[in-house]
C-alpha cells in the first residue's frame, strides 16, 4: 500500500508513504468528516490512496491572488 499526496490544483506529487504498517488512524484520516474524506481522499482498487491537498506554490499563489480560488483549475 502507498499513500500519495498530490496537489489538487497543479497535480504535483507532494510526497509518498510506502509500507504495510500504514493505517488511517496514524495518518489522521479518522479525524476527517465524511464530506472531507470524499473531497480529499481517493482509495484505488489496488489499495493505494491518493490524498488531494494544496502544495506550497499553489497556496502562495492563491493567497496573493484570492480570486484564483473561484476558478475550478486556477493554476493549470
Amino acid at each position: 500500500m502507498s499513500v500519495n499526496y498530490v496537489c489538487k490544483h497543479c497535480h504535483t506529487m507532494i510526497g509518498r508513504i510506502d509500507g504495510n504498517g500504514i493505517d488511517e488512524e496514524r495518518l489522521g484520516f479518522h479525524l476527517l468528516t465524511p464530506d472531507e474524506r470524499q473531497q480529499y481522499i481517493v482509495v484505488h482498487s489496488n489499495g493505494d490512496v491518493t490524498v488531494r491537498m494544496t502544495c506550497e506554490y499553489c497556496t502562495e499563489a492563491i493567497q496573493m491572488h484570492p480570486e484564483l480560488s473561484l476558478l475550478s483549475s486556477p493554476l493549470q
